[in-house]
């Protein structure tokens, strides 16, 4: 038995965490609550018990004087320390752990103890027997399963050994430890039990919650799948199919150059398609780099245009998306121009304000303007790239074209909410 007993120790002690690191983590909101629960209510009936069993140590006639202070020193330090941070909910498993082996460890040392004493008193329990389920408590707190089985076995069994080896083997004490040794066994189950069974409770509970996100995850996910078709979609028939009628009705150097520019354009938002709507960073930017990027994008068209900035001190800066929505419907209304004006009178005005705040757009040309009602449904410049565009991102466009010529106005205000 003194093996067994050695071994179940060794074991118990190697699962005592004894660092913050290496206490258990629940991650879990059920399960980490009803830890708490746990430890709340194994903090407060020990400091119940506790005390009954301190105020029974003090006039303890079992054990001799020499054993008395360091004994009660041994089981009640480490008991307290577990109280204390049970109630608190911090190092709950170390201090339990350690309170659990102290008290199986004091009571194997109980017949040295209580060996020169004058003998139990059958109407009176000793201090130790308060504290038996304290133990039993302190392992379904600090151990695995295992180890709360095997406490709350072997430490009633333990303390009825004890205290008969302190009778002398005495008959008439066999029925008061039989008696308190089934108490303990009894009511050791029943808080075994009851943490078992409301730790399962917990865990189901958390796994149907992991189950319900993961499931509500995947449909996300479906439906991000299919908003991105879509947009993948219309973008094939914003940018793509754009491309193919410039390609188609190219006639002239000018056209061809645009066609292949806009075919460049639709591809690089093909390779972009897995990035956020309207791809690029969203962190604000000047409203001075719009015009430099729509210089920039009609230079690849082959026009060297110079955009006209008319930007007041305080013209607020332009969120990422906006700006690019801007820029690529100023550069759709710049190719417009360069396809059906041939570039005639091209202008491009870039004008900020700082109160209200906000930027706008002008692309003008001379040609000999056009009907927008006559447009037809397949065209989409006008339509996908420049009106849905600045219509996504909270922005207005409009446009007048008439026999003088056509202009594109193209607005966003920072208070709008895009």
């Amino acid at each position: 038995m003194v093996e067994h007993e050695r071994s179940v120790l060794d074991e118990a002690w190697g699962r005592i965490p004894h660092t913050r690191e290496s206490q258990g983590d629940q991650g879990t909101f059920t399960q980490t609550r009803i830890e708490r629960v746990i430890t709340l209510i194994a903090g407060s009936g020990s400091l119940v018990l506790g005390a009954q069993a301190f105020a029974a140590a003090l006039g303890s006639p079992d054990e001799s004087a020499d054993w008395h202070v360091p004994l009660m020193g041994a089981v009640f330090v480490p008991l307290v320390a577990m109280i204390v941070t049970c109630l608190i909910g911090r190092f709950t498993r170390v201090f339990a752990g350690i309170f659990a082996v102290a008290f199986v460890l004091t009571l194997s040392l109980w017949p040295l103890a209580t060996a020169d004493g004058p003998g139990p008193t059958p109407t009176q329990d000793p201090w130790v027997f308060y504290l038996v389920n304290v133990a039993t408590f302190a392992s379904i707190v600090a151990f695995p399963l295992t180890l709360q089985i095997a406490w709350t076995i072997a430490t009633p069994i333990l303390y009825g050994s004890v205290r008969l080896m302190q009778a002398r083997g005495e008959g008439d004490y066999v029925v008061t430890v039989a008696l308190d040794v089934s108490f303990a066994l009894i009511l050791g189950s029943v808080l075994l039990t009851l943490g078992w069974m409301y730790r399962s409770v917990a865990a189901n509970v958390d796994q149907a919650r992991a189950d319900a996100v993961s499931s509500y995850a995947s449909a996300a996910a479906a439906a991000a799948m299919e908003r991105e078709r879509v947009a993948v979609a219309a973008l094939m028939h914003d940018s793509v199919l754009g491309a193919l009628l410039a390609a188609e009705r190219a006639s002239t150097p000018r056209e061809r150059t645009l066609a292949v520019s806009m075919a460049r354009e639709a591809l690089t938002r093909l390779a972009n398609a897995e990035k956020d709507a309207l791809e690029g960073s969203d962190e604000p930017v000047a409203a001075s780099r719009l015009a430099d990027e729509i210089e920039a994008a009609a230079g690849e068209l082959g026009v060297r245009l110079r955009v006209n900035r008319q930007l007041e001190e305080g013209t607020p800066r332009v969120p990422g998306r906006v700006a690019r929505a801007l820029v690529l419907a100023a550069l759709q209304a710049v190719a417009n121009a360069v396809q059906h004006a041939d570039a005639r009178g091209l202008a491009v005005q870039l004008t900020g304000t700082a109160t209200p705040g906000g930027v706008s757009v002008r692309v003008r040309d001379t040609g000999g303007g056009f009907d927008i009602g006559a447009i037809a449904p397949d065209r989409l410049g006008i339509r996908g790239s420049i009106h849905a565009r600045l219509a996504a991102v909270g922005g207005r466009s409009e446009i007048d074209s008439h026999a003088g010529g056509t202009t594109v106005t193209l607005e966003w205000d920072s208070g709008d909410r895009w």
